[in-house]
């Protein structure tokens, strides 16, 4: 079982911690730590090895793309025909279209933002754009702030993407599982940026010159969320909605369940992936809907290793990997107690144990 660390504690340390990252010195301390685009620990893996892992393929992204978006139609038309027939199924239903539909896009965006899905470049920048929109992401920004999520990972200050950041903000979280906080907070950005305003932290990592894509993506994004709008007034019914637009909130319950296995409870500001992620094994199902990320230290180690290759990249990293989860439930019966304390002990942190260096 891993072992945890508990530092020493003041009376106010939790009150200070939360000050701290708010305040931004954060950033700053980590800059001065040499935490910042730093050497990070890395496998060793053969290069000949390491090539052959790095190939990129057309044929295996665009038969799971395909079978994914034919799994969308199936459960729309499913769910098409519960709501017609004023059917109960209708609820189980659109909850399935909507999972299908929101959390595999998660790890599409993802995979096809590190340009490796693809052997083709125009097929990974296609269905970024759309899974962006599926997740409800700007998806130049992201692009971007994913960028700095890999330089900085968890290293508090710089990394916009820590999930569960510290104390536990447990209403942030419950508000996650149904998307409300994802859309809640990219709503307004996302308005914003069609009036040409981007936001003081994402100017620390979006490219001056990418802005201009940022305003043409809000303002698309916001053009068919408005059509879709207007066919609810004009039919006088919710039903558009529920396939464009609501998926983003109720279908997001999964890919927040594998996200946060990621990193929830682990230490930040450290220069580790095996001690900041975590490799989790998964069904067949869950593999398929989250693009094999369930190897997640051996992905933030090589990022340029293609998905359909982390299987094969974890069985010659392995030996030199803290022992991989066996479940999302084992990892859960990790994650949720290190959130407990963490409500309460900011600095508390889940130590997984790593080989020694031979």
């Amino acid at each position: 079982m891993p072992t945890t660390e508990t530092p020493s504690r003041e009376a106010d340390a939790r009150a200070r911690h939360q000050a701290y990252r708010l305040i931004g010195g954060a950033g700053e301390a980590a800059k001065a730590a040499g935490l910042v685009n730093a050497v990070w620990y890395k496998c060793a893996v053969p290069r000949a090895t390491m090539k052959a892992l790095m190939q990129r393929s057309d044929s295996r992204a665009i038969r799971d793309t395909l079978i994914w978006y034919a799994a969308i139609v199936a459960s729309g038309i499913l769910a098409w025909i519960a709501w017609h027939a004023h059917s109960l199924w209708a609820i189980p239903a659109f909850f399935l279209y909507g999972t299908i539909y929101c959390s595999p896009a998660d790890s599409r965006w993802h995979e096809c933002g590190h340009g490796t899905a693809f052997k083709t470049r125009w097929m990974n920048d296609a269905l970024y754009q759309v899974a962006s929109f599926q997740v409800f992401r700007r998806a130049t920004v992201w692009r971007w702030s994913h960028a700095r999520h890999h330089t900085d990972t968890l290293i508090v200050g710089r990394d916009p993407e820590i999930a569960a950041p510290r104390p536990t903000e447990w209403g942030g979280l419950l508000l996650s599982v149904v998307g409300l906080k994802q859309v809640a907070s990219e709503l307004p950005k996302m308005v914003s940026s069609a009036f040409g305003r981007i936001g003081e932290q994402e100017e620390t990592f979006v490219p001056e010159s990418e802005r201009p894509k940022v305003v043409r993506e809000a303002r698309i994004s916001l053009l068919i969320y408005v059509a879709v709008i207007v066919a609810c007034i004009g039919f006088r019914s919710i039903l558009p909605l529920l396939y464009i637009g609501l998926p983003s909130l109720y279908g997001a319950w999964l890919y927040v369940y594998f996200g946060m296995t990621q990193h929830a409870g682990l230490p930040e500001n450290v220069l580790d992936h095996r001690k900041n992620c975590r490799t989790v094994m998964m069904n067949p199902v869950f593999r398929f809907a989250y693009w094999n990320m369930n190897y997640h230290i051996e992905h933030h180690m090589f990022p340029m290793v293609p998905f359909h290759a982390l299987p094969r990249l974890h069985e010659t990293v392995k030996t030199d990997m803290p022992a991989p989860y066996p479940s999302t439930l084992a990892a859960y019966a990790e994650i949720i107690p290190a959130l407990i304390r963490q409500t309460r002990d900011p600095s508390h942190s889940v130590a997984r144990p790593i080989p020694e260096a031979s």
